[in-house]
């Protein structure tokens, strides 16, 4: 009788365990305070050159309807130059080779977002590596998973509208550090936001005139 209640005992704890773990598989990923571990770190792709996240990769065909720090902004806003809702659904591309360390719709105000890191050498000094991440918001569709290794120039979502939020655009940041954490759009300091047309500038790593090989 003692041994048939202890495997019983056993019995349940272990189902109770596994229901546990079941519970949060089913939990959305939540990055908010995780911290890229070293081994991580070192499995992001070295990232030389970065370009334009919409239109071509001097991001022709766009503009930037609210520029950096312009009314506590945290990033750009890229539309396309048809102005209102012209660029829903319009192709987002990865900035720089990356990984994504987010992928998933982080809370209100920021609809569909997905965050690619990258390890980038810095202009001064190349020997000494940045871990920077770009972070791509408000996208109408996802079209890549969590740890993918995406390309420089691959379509990773398109133009949305936060579930119909705002008008159509790209919500666009460019952030330096491991920390994995969606945030906020607008606040009084900057933060850990870097400038991303300064940004895309200073670390295109080509000539004006060297482009993409065009879309197969």
């Amino acid at each position: 009788m003692k041994r048939s209640a202890i495997v019983i005992g056993l019995t349940l704890v272990l189902a109770a365990l596994v229901w546990q773990f079941a519970q949060r598989a089913e939990e959305p990923f939540d990055p908010a305070f995780l911290r890229l571990s070293p081994l991580e770190i070192a499995r992001l792709p070295l990232a030389v050159r970065f370009d334009q996240p919409m239109g071509s990769e001097h991001g022709a065909l766009t503009y930037n309807a609210q520029p950096f720090r312009l009314n506590r902004h945290l990033g750009d806003d890229l539309n396309g130059i048809g102005g209102q809702n012209s660029d829903l659904g319009d192709s987002v591309y990865a900035a720089g080779v990356g990984r994504v360390i987010y992928a998933g719709v982080p809370g209100s105000g920021w609809g569909r977002m997905v965050i690619l890191a990258h390890r980038v050498p810095e202009p001064a000094d190349p020997q000494k590596i940045q871990i920077i991440q770009t972070v791509y918001a408000h996208l109408d569709q996802i079209l890549v998973k969590h740890g993918q290794l995406v390309s420089r120039g691959e379509k990773i979502g398109t133009v949305g509208t936060a579930d119909g939020q705002y008008l159509a655009h790209l919500h666009f940041e460019v952030r330096e550090g491991p920390y994995v954490n969606p945030s906020v759009g607008y606040a009084d300091a900057p933060l850990n936001r870097l400038p991303p047309e300064r940004f895309l500038l200073e670390h295109r790593g080509a000539a004006n005139e060297s482009l993409n090989p065009p879309p197969r």
